[in-house]
Order: structure tokens, then sequence, then C-alpha cells
């Protein structure tokens, strides 16, 4: 085997050198506190596992601030990290562009207005749900996603717009046609229209 095929570092090695970095910048603050106390009694010391009782209280609230730090940070820039990579994923995929094309928000719009006519209330706001959800594919705010729920969408959208009750509106509304035998009225379609333009409008 020659010198060449051996490691010359790895994660674990630099992850213990750090540690007996830090460990070594402890001990070293602590002997300059000591070096400030007032002369203690012959034969007293720190005992070593109050030591160790330090070190490991130190890393955990290291390693607990870290993970807070991440979950801010995955919860503030996730929603944007989805828009980027659908946005990636989608430039050379034409299946989507065609169907972007027969999803488009003035196509879903104008089935809304025809139902609306047709007193069909129930599909005209899905039609405004739709329409909303293709807004914020086009805008890329949210990207299309098959498996993403009416809550997640809420979570994502409340994490990222100021303004979430419209958005509310047009997704609970989608829910209770979905999973409630509640009559639309004509009524709730005119709030779905309204908080639409909301939307559009912001």
């Amino acid at each position: 085997m020659t010198t060449d095929s051996f490691e010359k570092t790895s994660w674990g090695w630099q992850i213990s050198l750090f540690q007996q970095q830090v460990g070594e910048w402890f001990e070293y603050q602590l002997s300059r506190f000591d070096a400030t106390l007032p002369e203690l009694p012959s034969g007293w010391s720190i005992d070593p596992w109050f030591i160790s009782l330090l070190k490991f209280l130190f890393w955990l609230g290291l390693g607990l601030f870290l993970a807070w730090l991440v979950w801010q940070l995955w919860r503030e820039f996730s929603p944007y990290l989805y828009s980027w990579l659908a946005r990636g994923s989608n430039l050379n995929n034409s299946d989507a562009k065609v169907q972007d094309n027969e999803l488009s928000v003035a196509n879903l719009l104008a089935r809304s207005q025809e139902f609306y006519r047709q007193e069909n209330y129930r599909e005209a706001c899905r039609c405004l749900y739709l329409a909303m959800l293709q807004h914020l594919h086009e805008k890329a705010i949210l990207p299309h996603k098959k498996s993403r729920t009416d809550g997640e969408y809420l979570q994502l959208l409340g994490l990222s717009r100021p303004q979430i009750q419209p958005y509310e509106t047009l997704i609970t509304t989608h829910e209770r046609l979905c999973f409630g035998s509640t009559e639309i009225l004509p009524e709730n379609y005119e709030q779905c229209q309204q908080a639409y333009q909301e939307i559009v409008n912001s």
C-alpha cells in the first residue's frame, strides 16, 4: 500500500481537533480566572468531574443553539429554496409548460365565471382556488407540488407573505368543498373572488 492512499485528514479528525482546541482554550480561560482569585487553602482544587460537567454543559448549549439556529433558518428560507428548486427543474420540462398553458390563470378565471353564471358555486370557488395556486406558481412564490396539503400551503405562506387572510379565505373554502358537506352560497363565491383580487393586487 503506497503512502498516497492514506487519508491526510477527515471530518472526524477535524472535529476532534476543534474540540481539543476549544477545550484547551476553556482550560486556559479557567487558569486565568484562577490566577485572579485569592489564595485558596492548601490542598483545595476544583474536582475534575466538575470541569467535565462544565465542558459537557458548554457543548450541549452550543449544540442546542446551533440546532435552533438551523431550524430558524430553515423556517425562514425553505419556501424560497423550494421555489428556486422548482424553477430549475421546470426550465427544460416541456410537459410542465403544456400543463401551465392548460391551467393558466386566465383560463381558470374564465371557468370560474362560467360556473358562477350556471350557479355552480362549488366549482366556481374551486376554480378561484386553483387560480390562486397557479398565480403562486407563476410568480415563483410557491411552486406546484402534488403532495402538498392545504395546511402546508397555509404554513408556508404564513412564513413568506405579510398578509395571510386572503389566502386563508380561499384555502379554508377549498377544504370545506373537499371535506365538508356545507352548501356553498353566492356570498361564499364573492368572498373568494374578493380574496383572490387582494392576492393579485398585493
